[in-house]
């Protein structure tokens, strides 16, 4: 696998996309949100925020209902995603209510609308928000059934023009295999898009790392638990992967 891909500084981006997963928001818990954990990942984003760079987010909603285990036992597909929509839209208002609490201005926007609750997502407003130092969180996906969190990230990374997208997980970068069950799985310090879909490494679902190849959209794998861990991969420190185009 690739191991001289050269990327671009993490400390020179401008404008960036978090992806969290909803089970990054469960902290030492099986199910629903810990509130200490959205906490300090809030205080994580508004740290970064507060340096000038331009923030938007998408968070998944895993830790409340996810439409594809319950289509395995037996609910409809669609009709589940939907439902998996819905709780990104929770997840996505309590980090609202999170960041607000960091000082740290925050909209919300939707691709199912909500009105009562969140904006419509429209990507010149959401640009112009961020234009002016408004954290965007981009919930219900892309608005459609049979695609992933992950991909709808991809895609709001492309339409915003994101310099990279942040993916923040349960270890520090991208491992030949889960690194906590398999002792001895290599962990790479940089990829190429076609690394990771030639070796099926689990880590954004193809069609999101397709997306991002397509874009030459750079992806930054880091864990989120660690202190002040989007802070520091922003700054080039910590551990972290990179996937980056092989030239």
């Amino acid at each position: 696998m690739t191991q001289s891909v050269k990327p671009q500084a993490p400390s020179s981006y401008k404008r960036v996309l978090l992806k969290v997963s909803g089970e990054a928001l469960m902290g030492s818990g099986s199910y629903g949100i810990d509130p200490a954990t959205v906490d300090g990942i809030a205080a994580d984003v508004a740290a970064v925020a507060r340096t000038g760079i331009e923030v938007c987010l998408v968070i998944g909603g895993g830790n409340i209902f996810r439409g594809v285990a319950a289509a395995a036992r037996g609910m409809d597909r669609a009709q589940g995603d939907y439902a998996g929509m819905l709780a990104t839209v929770i997840n996505a208002l309590l980090m609202q209510n999170a960041l607000e609490r960091h000082s740290i201005p925050t909209r919300v926007m939707t691709a199912i609308h909500m009105s009562s609750i969140a904006e419509p997502y429209i990507r010149r407003r959401a640009v112009r928000h961020m234009e002016k130092g408004r954290v965007v969180i981009f919930a219900a996906g892309t608005g459609n059934p049979f695609f992933t969190t992950d991909t709808g990230a991809a895609l709001r990374a492309a339409e915003m023009e994101c310099n990279a997208l942040f993916k923040g997980t349960q270890v520090d970068g991208v491992y030949s295999a889960d690194p906590r069950k398999v002792p001895d799985a290599q962990r790479f310090d940089t990829l190429t898009y076609r690394d990771v879909l030639a070796n099926d490494l689990n880590v954004m679902d193809a069609a999101a790392i397709s997306l991002a190849r397509e874009n030459r959209l750079p992806i930054v794998v880091f864990n989120i638990h660690e202190p002040n861990a989007f802070s520091r991969v922003m700054q080039g420190q910590g551990r972290f992967t990179t996937i980056v185009a092989a030239d």
